[in-house]
């Protein structure tokens, strides 16, 4: 800091008085170096701070616009399952603009310095409601085409709600009691009675009535729901739907229907099987994972301990050239443990995680896994918050893939799938079959579920 040597100033003084003409130019300079002095740099950049150059005005000022784009560029090569560099991400970003624009676009530099100057330099001339929608629309293009391409997104409010009640199996369109024509303190009874009015009017009209079947189809499902006790408490809670669905065939095969992991489907899975735990001749079990398009990835180290025990190593994720294996955190249901033949049926919907339990169920020797290769939709995705908000009335998220999952072998189960044990698109795999499980009634509830559409035997 400058300082000022008073007595020194003193003597100055008294010079400048005898000498007061030839001194003139000197002492209004020493006024200014006594003034400003002191904090001159803090004065400099005062000033300088409050020119009217808009280049200077622009780098001083929040751009929304500018951190939008540039916390979902770091969302990505932090969380995306794959290494994305700045050369490449910045491309992205680059041709995103120019096909939203129609125009070539030249960022100065392949990084988020460059990308910074690109939007700034597009949005600089737009008006604000135009701003936002090129912002969302660049930030989803960019997102949509990391690979596998179409599995990312941005996601508003509404999406990110829908994605929970999918995974949740809440479906807001599906009403339980106006499928049955009761309110919410219907008493069993009533329940009953409803049941069997809608039976006896539907019955009837099946055969020559699809839309007969399909609504006798959707009063057994209400019913089966609403007249379980557990069942009947949690969808008056949160309107969530069971994920597992049992069904005895004859009377030794128990049909599980799992068209989803939610984070109910453990308690799901003990609820029905203890429903069918008892006596000594039930030993054959159907686990049904056609069309179950997966879900929730942190339920599956303790769905599948009932399986394969606890403490096991159940399956791996990748990311970024990484390996992260995972163990189960539950062990043996007693309900479960009776069955000694288990075929496990899979189809071309079978996806997600439910692939990951496919593969996990194939190295562990679970059972017979019979069907199709699965979808080979080996990505496991998750949303992320975004600080940065460009519009007040939406809230964005970056739904984005996080993980790959990895089958029995090693191999990704992107674009592969799992395959089964046996193919039923193989001319003999009945025989296949009848070789692996030697009971004739078993052999023939599996070919009769495979011949029924899933969950509906």
């Amino acid at each position: 800091m400058f300082k000022l040597n008073f007595k020194k100033f003193a003597k100055i003084k008294k010079h400048i008085r005898e000498h007061k003409k030839r001194y003139l130019i000197i002492s209004g300079i020493l006024v200014l170096v006594i003034i400003f002095g002191g904090g001159a740099g803090i004065s400099y950049f005062y000033f300088k701070s409050h020119q009217k150059n808009p280049e200077t005005q622009q780098t001083q000022e929040k751009n929304i616009y500018v951190d939008f784009a540039l916390e979902i560029y770091d969302k990505i090569q932090k969380e995306h399952w794959n290494k994305v560099s700045d050369e490449e991400l910045t491309n992205l970003f680059r041709l995103a603009a120019e096909k939203l624009l129609g125009a070539p676009q030249k960022p100065s530099s392949a990084d988020k310095n460059g990308l910074a100057t690109m939007i700034t330099e597009a949005t600089q001339n737009m008006e604000e409601a135009k701003k936002k929608e090129f912002s969302a629309s660049l930030a989803n293009l960019v997102l949509i085409n990391l690979k596998p391409f179409g599995r990312s997104a941005l996601y508003t409010k509404k999406l990110k709600q829908e994605l929970v009640n999918k995974v949740q199996n809440v479906n807001p369109q599906n009403d339980l009691y106006k499928t049955m024509e009761l309110d919410e303190t219907a008493s069993q009874k009533e329940l009953d009675d409803a049941y069997g009015k809608k039976i006896a009017e539907l019955t009837p009209k099946v055969e020559e009535s699809p839309e007969a079947k399909e609504e006798l189809e959707k009063v057994n499902y209400a019913y089966e729901v609403l007249s379980d006790e557990k069942n009947r408490e949690r969808y008056d809670g949160s309107k969530a739907e069971p994920t597992v669905l049992g069904k005895l065939i004859g009377s030794d095969v128990l049909y599980l229907y799992m068209p989803r992991v939610s984070p109910t489907t453990l308690e799901d899975l003990k609820t029905e099987t203890e429903k069918f735990d008892k006596g000594e001749k039930l030993n054959n079990l159907i686990l049904d994972l056609r069309g179950n398009i997966g879900g929730s990835l942190d339920m599956l180290p303790y769905l599948l301990g009932p399986f394969i025990g606890p403490n096991n190593y159940a399956f791996e994720l990748f990311k970024q050239g990484e390996y992260e294996p995972f163990k189960t955190k539950f062990g043996w249901l007693p309900s479960l443990v009776r069955y000694k033949k288990v075929a496990i049926l899979v189809d071309e919907n079978t996806q997600s995680s439910a692939e990951v339990m496919t593969a996990t169920f194939k190295k562990y020797n679970v059972g017979i896994v019979v069907g199709t290769k699965t979808k080979g939709w080996g990505t496991i995705e998750a949303v992320y918050k975004l600080e940065n908000q460009i519009n007040a009335d939406e809230e964005y998220s970056a739904f984005l893939v996080n993980h790959l999952t990895v089958r029995d072998d090693g191999q990704s189960i992107e674009g592969s799938g799992v395959d089964p044990t046996i193919n039923i698109s193989d001319k003999n795999w009945e025989k296949q079959l009848s070789a692996y499980f030697s009971y004739r009634e078993f052999v023939d509830a599996i070919k009769q579920a495979l011949s029924s559409e899933p969950g509906k035997i």
